[in-house]
């Protein structure tokens, strides 16, 4: 289901952030929204044109604007089918969204999603961005690595989270077991810098060569594309992807695109935010239709 609203905390601890949600689902989708140091355009269509399908999508900002959490997931499937398992993870982000630590964050998400004891898995790709310090964290749960553009030298690269250096269960789809560790890397986004995070929908595509994309051909064309505008980036993106294919799309696809524009959070929204209403803190966010 692809709602926005709020979700409260009436206490806050160490462990705790006050968040609201900004954007979830797992719905066909084009949009634009501009948060507190970032520009953030999504792209997401389900397999066959459906309603909906399995690769979920989830955005919060904390009650100040100065943390923002991106989330990407593909659940094992597509389409129709595995809807219903998608709205659920999506479920499971908001209950857990207000966790400080982004480890025990997507420990908890598997945690959650084993218990269901459906048989599904899903990857998945979770950010966090630090306004203040215009840092990025990023954990992935055997997702596809996103893409980094960086604009001082204009190229694109494959970004690789590392993995955790444990002999424990580490990194492994949401759903498979539980006591999994979850590592994270940071890195630093200057003004202009970009992510492209994706679902395997894009880089398993068949080319009309009958080879799959993959990751070093999503790098070529994004390389290939260094030029275009940040706001026309995804929509020629897809133009490109869909001219390549030598066949209908045969999974849900989805694209998340941010890029740090330099800016940050104000003193003000900074000093207002512990006693800030989340009612009133969700005017800080706009949307626009693209």
């Amino acid at each position: 289901m692809l709602t926005g609203g709020t979700s409260t905390s009436s206490t806050l601890d160490s462990d705790q952030l006050q968040c609201m949600e900004v954007w979830g689902g797992n719905r066909g989708i084009e949009r634009y929204f501009r948060l507190p140091g970032l520009e953030i355009w999504l792209y997401s269509r389900p397999y066959d044109e459906a309603a909906s399908g399995g690769d979920v999508y989830y955005l919060s900002s904390c009650a100040s604007g100065r943390i923002t959490r991106l989330l990407l997931a593909d659940v094992s499937g597509h389409g129709v089918a595995v809807s219903q398992c998608a709205s659920r993870l999506r479920d499971l982000m908001r209950k857990h969204i207000n966790r400080v630590s982004q480890q025990l964050f997507v420990a908890e998400i598997n945690k959650d999603f084993t218990g269901l004891g459906e048989g599904n898995f899903a990857t998945a790709l979770v950010g966090t961005f630090f306004a203040s310090t215009r840092s990025l964290q990023l954990s992935t749960a055997g997702h596809p690595h996103p893409i980094l553009f960086r604009d001082k030298s204009c190229t694109w690269e494959i970004c690789d989270p590392g993995s955790a250096d444990t002999t424990e269960l580490s990194d492994l789809p949401l759903g498979i077991v539980e006591g999994v560790e979850y590592c994270q890397s940071r890195l630093t986004l200057g003004p202009g810098d970009m992510l492209l995070a994706y679902t395997d929908g894009v880089t398993e595509m068949r080319l009309s060569n009958d080879r799959q994309l993959n990751s070093a051909g999503l790098l070529s064309l994004a390389q290939a594309m260094s030029g275009t505008a940040p706001a026309a980036f995804l929509s020629k993106l897809v133009e490109r992807l869909r001219k390549s294919s030598s066949e209908p799309m045969g999974d849900d696809m989805t694209m998340l695109l941010l890029r740090a524009d330099g800016t940050g959070t104000s003193w003000r929204n900074n000093l207002l935010a512990p006693f800030r209403l989340l009612r009133g803190a969700r005017n800080k966010v706009t949307f626009r239709q693209t």
